[in-house]
């Protein structure tokens, strides 16, 4: 499969071309980004392939997320551990505009491909490098996956239950969140840096993007910082709830689920409540401003609670959407896929898959109506790309290319 260019030339990325030395999800995340926006990422594997490939649900010992993970990508494999490998890479980095990597601090200088020296090569290299805890500073060695970057960041913490209403452990949100929020972080500081390498009156130098999962995580946290800093408050978990504005939760039904209610301004607070048949409660020293809403927030959802378990799920949302409440059941994978708002959007794609046929895969974001990302192929097989790059490239021959395979360089 080769790369269309004609695809792409309307697109906003078209012609920016990145290297991907990345595994798992940080480093891969960024580049899927910058993929799906038109850039020409070449994605350089372990002879293995990314780990990732054995994750999530399979089919024919294929990753149905690898199909979305590895997609738009030019997939090559190489042997860094050999001499001939990294010396691929560095011909490689002299076509290149960016490197975004993920390994261990000071890896891949150990190697012979830290940034100084691959700015010998392409003195303009951007680089980005994705790690646990940053480049710098007494952590920068210690090992950790999102989940890490998730606890030191303050969000495993609160993403429970309420103090003393569970033995179980600290809730985890259901995906690599820390690792996919650091890579978001070094796809903008990507963008940042190249708009002052090449806007008009660019200084055209290089720069480092130095993204850290747990500072990535941190920087969500909202005002859990200045709240410990000024008043020694400990920001503690709320369960469905949050503790910055009320009413927002899960409410219950009469067949059994829950619907979200978030009425946290004046205007939906009075809406909700005349839905309620509580017209009364509109202007009351206990419910007027969110603060107020906020200090009595336990009463407030147990009276909502109490009136949304007359209604199922259905009937209660109809009711709630005529009176312009904001307000959804908890989305599984099947409502999503049928939701006719994602799909008019193209968030919710059939793509097709030469090893799946047709897969469903999440759209581009952001969408940008005047040069639409689109999935140009999905995620590569292991390899799939070696010859088509090493050729448009580097210029290697086909017999070239075969040492190289027999060599087990690729």
């Amino acid at each position: 499969m080769g790369f269309p260019l004609t695809n792409t030339s309307n697109q906003l990325l078209s012609g920016l071309r990145v290297l991907e030395l990345g595994h798992f999800v940080a480093a891969p995340f960024c580049t899927r980004l910058l993929a799906d926006l038109g850039a020409d990422v070449i994605k350089v594997e372990p002879l293995t392939g990314d780990p990732v490939r054995q994750w999530g649900e399979m089919v024919d010992g294929r990753s149905l997320w690898w199909s979305l993970h590895g997609r738009n990508k030019r997939c090559i494999t190489l042997d860094l551990k050999s001499e001939k490998g990294r010396d691929i890479v560095r011909q490689l980095v002299s076509h290149c505009d960016v490197v975004v990597e993920n390994f261990r601090p000071g890896q891949l200088s150990r190697m012979g491909l830290g940034p100084d020296l691959l700015r010998s090569i392409r003195p303009d290299l951007i680089v980005a490098q994705i790690s646990g805890y940053g480049q710098t500073g007494p952590g920068r060695d210690r090992a950790a996956f999102g989940v890490i970057g998730e606890a030191v960041g303050g969000l495993r913490h609160l993403t429970n239950q309420p103090p003393g209403t569970s033995d179980l452990p600290p809730v985890r949100v259901g995906v690599s969140i820390g690792d996919s929020l650091a890579g978001l972080y070094a796809a903008f500081g990507v963008m940042a840096a190249l708009w002052q390498r090449d806007r008009a009156g660019g200084d055209g130098k290089s720069r480092t993007i130095d993204v850290a999962l747990t500072e990535s995580v941190l920087s969500m946290m909202e005002g859990m910082l200045p709240e410990y800093g000024a008043l020694g408050k400990i920001k503690e978990p709320t369960g469905g709830g949050i503790a910055t504005a009320a009413p927002s939760n899960a409410y219950p039904t009469v067949d059994d689920q829950w619907v979200l209610i978030a009425a946290n301004s004046e205007p939906l607070f009075a809406a909700l409540m005349q839905l309620m048949n509580r017209p009364d409660l509109v202007g009351t020293p206990d419910y007027t401003g969110n603060a107020n809403r906020v200090r009595n927030v336990a009463r407030l959802d147990a009276l909502i609670g109490d009136w949304s378990r007359q209604f199922d799920a259905e009937t209660l949302l109809q009711m709630l959407d005529t009176a312009g409440v904001p307000s959804s059941k908890v989305y599984t994978a099947a409502d999503c896929a049928a939701d006719s708002q994602y799909r008019a959007r193209g968030m919710v794609r059939e793509v097709a898959d030469p090893n799946f046929g047709t897969i469903l895969q999440t759209g581009v974001v952001p969408h940008i109506p005047e040069s639409p990302g689109t999935v140009r192929w999905a995620g590569a097989d292991i390899g799939q790309h070696n010859h088509e790059v090493l050729r448009e490239l580097l210029g290697y021959s086909d017999e070239q290319i075969s040492a190289l395979k027999a060599e087990r360089v690729l």
